[in-house]
């Protein structure tokens, strides 16, 4: 399975999450699964890429051209996807992946999250999204959810595309029942 990872590429977060992190990597990597992720060296996308990696997987980085212009691709990308902007990148790495996982991450995990749920909420895929709540990370985020489902605002078949998980073993079990 190709498990696109969507997170923060700041060094400046919790130690925690770097440790599960590369636990998620490690897993993924032991299981066949690939990594497909933003590219950039920098925090938990680093800390995934190098994981799977080194413990002899395959990862496939979507850059964009920007990223590799500031000598910020990481050394961990196996197959290179390259792109022009963030719109591409997205599409491309929803069509190079069977499920996206969201670790922790800033705007651009939320643009990456909330783009992937509005294409599924009105059928262009039928691919999930995973939040991994590591140490309660998304509870604001789920939250809000549940309130704007309660005004009518959005779907409850929002639940049908959102999975939210809080440790390795959870996660492993919402991305081996994904196919």
């Amino acid at each position: 399975m190709k498990i696109c990872i969507f997170c923060s590429a700041n060094e400046q977060l919790e130690p925690e999450y770097f440790e599960r992190t590369k636990e998620l990597g490690r897993w993924a990597a032991k299981n066949g699964h690939s990594i497909v992720f933003g590219g950039v060296n920098m925090g938990l996308m680093e800390c995934v890429a190098k994981a799977a990696h080194e413990a002899g997987g395959r990862t496939i980085g979507v850059i964009p051209s920007i990223i590799e212009k500031n000598g910020r691709k990481s050394d961990y990308v196996d197959i290179e996807i390259r792109c022009d902007n963030l719109s591409d990148r997205k599409d491309l790495m929803l069509l190079h992946s069977d499920v996206t996982v969201a670790l922790p991450g800033g705007v651009g995990t939320l643009d990456e999250v909330f783009t992937q749920l509005a294409s599924a909420s009105i059928g262009y895929h039928q691919k999930r999204v995973i939040l991994y709540n590591m140490k309660g990370f998304w509870n604001p985020l789920i939250n809000m959810l549940e309130t704007m489902n309660q005004q009518g605002v959005i779907r409850s078949s929002l639940r049908d595309h959102l999975i939210v998980v809080n440790n390795l073993e959870e996660l492993e079990q919402a991305i081996t029942g994904v196919g």
